[in-house]
């Protein structure tokens, strides 16, 4: 999978705007201001694909990239406070409506911040995959924060935090700023989408 042929294809803010399912997708998913924008930047190389909002929660659309004969989707951000009730009803929506539409999901990339215990929606999002089948791994964003001490610290405290998904949960350290973990996520969603 050619990672750097990235281009921005669609974004959407119904769900009723999303095209059918016609190629394998990866998608990412994470709470407001976890980074999920600059991993997509650092995965595709470049420095302004995915557009990285200055504020929480401001991204409430379904971002789609093309990636050779793979999409890339990435979910709007959960979980930020100051959002009004309606809109994160109408992001619930959205949410469980792309997921039930029966598309060639092949893997979602959950991110959680390696320097927290992941946030009940964290666990609710893990939960929902979980349950409904849908194969997913966790990274764990902006390792770079932490000194080594507080990195094991934390990969420990993230193991026994995840425990209830399972010993192979596919955990990784990862840094949008130092590259740390880029090549391995690479690799493991190139064996998945088996481009």
């Amino acid at each position: 999978m050619k990672f750097q042929d990235a281009v921005f294809e669609a974004a959407f803010g119904t769900l009723r705007q999303i095209p059918p399912s016609d190629l394998p997708e990866v998608v990412f998913a994470g709470r407001s201001n976890v980074g999920k924008s600059s991993m997509l930047n650092r995965l595709f190389g470049r420095k302004n694909l995915a557009r990285v909002s200055s504020v929480p929660g401001k991204t409430i659309t379904i971002n789609f990239y093309r990636c050779g004969d793979v999409r890339v989707v990435d979910l709007p951000g959960y979980g930020y406070a100051k959002v009004a009730k309606g809109e994160k009803r109408r992001w619930a929506e959205m949410m469980e409506g792309y997921f039930a539409q029966g598309r060639q999901i092949r893997l979602v990339v959950q991110l959680v911040d390696m320097r927290h215990k992941p946030t009940e929606d964290d666990y609710l999002m893990m939960r929902y995959l979980r349950d409904t089948g849908v194969p997913f791994l966790v990274a764990a964003t902006k390792c770079d924060k932490l000194n080594k001490t507080e990195f094991a610290a934390r990969s420990e405290g993230l193991r026994e935090e995840l425990a209830e998904f399972g010993p192979d949960l596919f955990l990784l350290p990862f840094s949008a700023e130092k590259g740390t973990g880029a090549n391995e996520l690479k690799a493991e969603i190139t064996r998945v989408v088996g481009v």
